[in-house]
């Protein structure tokens, strides 16, 4: 029989799930209680969130995506939730799990798509979205800039010879 609190967890888990951009699972063993305190004190800050269930009611929750998922979920498994950001929670989550020299991840679930423990290192070697973002809006004004420097070579040479001409006469 279901009790009452595997429901609720179920029904959090499912709306966890659905909220997130990323969710990816780890591999936690090893860490200590202060040091998962610590993960989730800094992976809230990037609007990401670490939390511990178990597999049976991590699997009710993803529901039809539960299949894809069934082989990584075994053992002692953490999810990392990504609700903004898809990448700098989980480059935060990494490079704790490197300076604790515990920790892996398993892998992800990105929108439908199902990512290997590869896909998913790939994924925390991306520059962050801000990153991204300002290298898109460089991109876009580079032609813009090129035209503005193009018109502006000839008022410039124009000014110059005015200025040599008015040099000319002073002297």
């Amino acid at each position: 029989m279901a009790t009452q609190k595997k429901i609720d967890s179920v029904t959090t888990l499912t709306e966890k799930v659905n909220r997130a951009k990323v969710m990816v699972l780890a591999d936690y063993r090893g860490l200590k209680h202060k040091q998962l305190e610590e993960l989730r004190r800094n992976l809230k800050k990037t609007n990401g969130e670490f939390m511990i269930a178990k597999n049976r009611l991590v699997l009710r929750a993803l529901g039809d995506r539960a299949e894809s998922m069934r082989e990584p979920l075994n053992n002692e498994t953490a999810i990392l939730f990504a609700y903004e950001d898809e990448v700098a929670p989980l480059k935060e989550m990494l490079k704790f799990f490197k300076a604790a020299g515990l920790g892996k991840t398993k892998a992800g679930l990105m929108g439908t798509t199902v990512m290997s423990d590869a896909d998913v290192t790939k994924l925390a070697t991306l520059p962050s979205r801000d990153a991204l973002l300002g290298k898109l809006v460089r991109q876009l004004n580079a032609p813009i800039q090129s035209l503005h420097y193009a018109l502006q070579w000839n008022m410039n040479k124009l000014v110059w010879a005015l200025n040599a001409v008015k040099d000319k006469k002073t002297s």
